[in-house]
């Protein structure tokens, strides 16, 4: 039985399995977007997640840690240069796994594993329904955007009939 095992094997040994993850975790920081099936891709995101926050703090022993785990130079520079520097802020969820329908070979289920930054299709749709001033949130309620809200209009008919 396989109780509690989280770990999608793929069909392969552990040393085979660690060779791919690190070999499509390179290819996705070299090109932002790669295609694969998707248990491929589902596995590559709890792969290069944790390996994307280490790289947002820039130290020697970070670098070493990510060098461990992708034996690749120039995906530590892109990853710690040009990412780092895009994802900073995110509190995590630097990847999208978009199903693409099916290989014509095999019938495999195919998928397109990007990085959430990159894409600026997304990114230009959701800055533009941003507005200039951000949501305040508040433990205690929902409503009290929509209260302070109501307050300030108030206040101002208040002015305006007193001016009169």
């Amino acid at each position: 039985m396989r109780h509690g095992d989280k770990v999608n094997n793929l069909g392969r040994k552990t040393a085979h399995r660690h060779a791919l993850m690190m070999n499509l975790t390179n290819s996705l920081i070299e090109h932002k977007r790669i295609f694969t099936t998707l248990a491929k891709a589902k596995a590559l995101r709890g792969f290069v997640e944790p390996i994307i926050t280490r790289a947002k703090v820039d130290s020697t022993h970070s670098r070493r840690i990510v060098f461990t785990e992708l034996q690749s130079k120039e995906a530590i520079k892109e990853l710690f240069g040009t990412i780092a520097v895009k994802v900073g802020d995110r509190p995590g969820g630097y990847t999208r796994v978009i199903k693409t329908g099916f290989r014509a070979g095999d019938a495999a289920e195919m998928a397109m594993i990007e990085l959430v930054d990159f894409n600026e299709i997304y990114t230009q749709n959701k800055n533009a329904g941003k507005t200039s001033e951000p949501k305040k949130r508040s433990r205690r309620g929902a409503g009290t955007t929509t209260k302070k809200a109501a307050d300030t209009t108030a206040t101002t008919e208040t002015t305006t009939e007193t001016a009169e």
